[in-house]
């Protein structure tokens, strides 16, 4: 289950590498222009990934207890509510892509028009983004999760053809990549919603918005947006501080933080599992079920994590040098590996367990968990680092205290059983 859960969550990553080397070809201009207007789209999906985490949740509790029924209609109002958020967003983009893009770019300059011209394209695939990820959520609940990677799949390839072409090929540069960009979501949500319509063939499933599931579903995603939007800011806190440090240091943290990132991709595809095997077992209640499940996704995202640890120690003299050549930025990215490769057993428990109290729908304990970590370890302790000139180091170590400190809050909680009595389900 957890293997086509990667193929989906590296997929856009991937593809947006693919974009950033195709766009960089225009000049400097345009990759900043698409640095800035896709950071934005960037962290709206994040924001709002809720529409799938949530959404397997709920799912994997219904089909759990038999009513499959019940699962795709937990499909067709996190589809009204992609819709409605989508729609609502892309709005607000169209009217606030001048003055967004300036901001982040520092002003009015070639670079804030360009992405401004970007972003007005871009977003109008928000609400068929939005929609996919709804998709994600459902066919995850009902265990459905080689259809979701060929659907993302389909649309980012088609995505990855069009984009050379388009900015190339057709002459239309930055808002070339931009329309490859919306095709490419067109065909996914597309997907996704025959999928979901198949599965009202013949069935008494309402098609219309329902006021109290939308309000569950909002609930839920409300802790789960606040959860991202914290994270948000301590990462954006630690770069600040980083930044203040000098341009070596900046370039060891962007290009270790990269591949934590993408390494936590990795780890992350054993939550999605964990959420959809946990919310089906406690769905038909059987906890002890639930309670076998978390152990044996600890057991698997720990031993990952030490195999990534162990392979990011071995390749250290290898894989800085594909980033650059500099060495200052070599002698800083050799300081903060160790801490890049020691905390990938503790991340890989960390994030396993997030899933596991994902799908019992203990979602306002990981809110208040992840909330409490940041502002108690993470961010206190980067802002110290850049007060008393720690450098990389000091950030870093936040980092690793912000991992230690959610370990040991949902490895307590998960001993416990409170988790258990948990409800996603009015």
């Amino acid at each position: 289950m957890a293997a086509p859960a990667l193929v989906v969550l590296a997929a856009e990553p991937l593809y947006l590498l693919v974009d950033t080397a195709v766009v960089g070809n225009l000049g400097t201009v345009s990759l900043g222009g698409l640095a800035v207007g896709g950071g934005l789209l960037a962290y709206v999906a994040a924001l709002l990934n809720f529409l799938a985490y949530g959404t397997t949740a709920r799912a994997a509790r219904r089909a759990g207890a038999g009513d499959r029924d019940g699962a795709v209609a937990e499909g067709v109002q996190a589809t009204w509510l992609a819709l409605a958020l989508g729609v609502a967003l892309a709005a607000v983009f169209q009217v606030a892509a001048g003055p967004l893009t300036r901001l982040l770019a520092g002003g009015a300059g070639p670079v804030a028009d360009a992405a401004e011209e970007w972003l007005r394209v871009a977003s109008l695939g928000l609400p068929l983004l939005l929609i996919a990820l709804a998709g994600n959520g459902w066919l995850r609940g009902v265990q459905e999760l080689r259809r979701p990677m060929g659907y993302v799949l389909a649309g980012s390839l088609v995505s990855l053809v069009l984009c050379p072409l388009l900015v190339h090929t057709a002459e239309m540069g930055l808002v070339g990549s931009a329309v490859a960009n919306v095709i490419g979501q067109a065909i996914s949500a597309t997907l996704f919603v025959r999928a979901l319509t198949r599965e009202l063939a013949g069935t008494a499933i309402s098609l219309r918005p329902r006021p109290a599931a939308l309000r569950a579903q909002l609930v839920l995603g409300r802790d789960l947006l606040l959860r991202a939007a914290v994270l948000q800011l301590a990462f954006a806190a630690a770069a600040g501080v980083v930044a203040r440090s000098g341009t070596a240091e900046l370039g060891a943290h962007q290009i270790a933080l990269q591949l934590w990132l993408f390494l936590a991709l990795v780890l992350d595809a054993y939550a999605i599992a964990a959420q959809t095997l946990v919310g089906t077992a406690l769905g038909a209640a059987r906890p002890a079920e639930a309670r076998a499940t978390a152990s044996r996704v600890v057991g698997w995202g720990l031993g990952t994590g030490v195999l990534v640890a162990v392979a990011l120690l071995a390749l250290r003299p290898v894989l800085p040098p594909l980033f650059t050549d500099d060495p200052a930025v070599l002698a800083e990215a050799g300081v903060v590996w160790w801490f890049l490769a020691l905390m990938q057993p503790l991340a890989g428990v960390v994030f396993a367990l997030d899933g596991v109290l994902m799908g019992a729908g203990d979602v306002a304990y990981l809110r208040t968990v992840t909330v409490g970590a940041a502002l108690v370890g993470f961010v206190p302790l980067s802002l110290l680092s850049g007060w008393l000139d720690w450098g990389l180091p000091g950030v870093w170590t936040g980092l690793t205290l912000f991992i230690v400190l959610r370990l040991v809050a949902v490895g307590w909680r998960v001993r416990g059983s409170a988790w258990l009595g948990e409800s996603v389900v009015p």
